[in-house]
């Protein structure tokens, strides 16, 4: 059997690594040359970066629900001043004389059937009050003085509406 020339092939390292000459011929083995050492290397020391401040999230008020209720309530507060814009106006057709006053008693706002409520005077023979916030028909009879009824029926007039009428006594 023959030799081979050539070396056997070990595992390379890093660091070193095997050549083989060409002037060895025969039994003789190659000698492995060490490649010079790599330089060390400067791994630089790690740069600490300035702790970063996040900005504060600005706070989220909590106006849904208010913007919604206040829409509700504003949507509720303005129909009822729809219906109540004009007022009801009762007129009275009727002299009763110098030092007398005519009165209402009823059902309505700011009347009453045990009390009654005066009426103005705007000429010699014509009486005259205007009820706001009516939303149901006023049902009333006109009094001399607070004390005599006037005869008949009692009188029925729907809000908002002006009548002007003429009693008896």
């Amino acid at each position: 059997m023959k030799k081979s020339t050539k070396s056997a092939k070990t595992p390379a390292t890093p660091q070193a690594k095997k050549t083989v000459s060409k002037k060895t011929v025969g039994t003789k083995k190659a000698v492995a040359k060490k490649a010079p050492a790599p330089a060390a290397k400067v791994v630089p020391a790690p740069v600490k970066k300035a702790p970063v401040k996040k900005a504060a999230a600005p706070k989220k008020a909590a106006t849904v629900k208010k913007v919604a209720v206040k829409k509700a309530v504003v949507k509720k507060t303005v129909a009822p001043k729809q219906a109540t814009v004009s007022a009801t106006v009762i007129s009275a057709r009727i002299d009763i004389g110098f030092g007398h006053a005519l009165f209402i008693r009823g059902e309505g706002p700011g009347l009453s059937w045990d009390a009654g409520t005066p009426l103005n005077c705007v000429a010699d023979d014509q009486w005259t009050i205007a009820l706001t916030g009516a939303t149901s028909p006023v049902v009333f009879k006109f009094l001399v003085d607070d004390l005599s009824w006037s005869a008949g029926e009692d009188y029925v007039v729907e809000p908002g509406s002006e009548v002007s009428l003429v009693p008896s006594f």
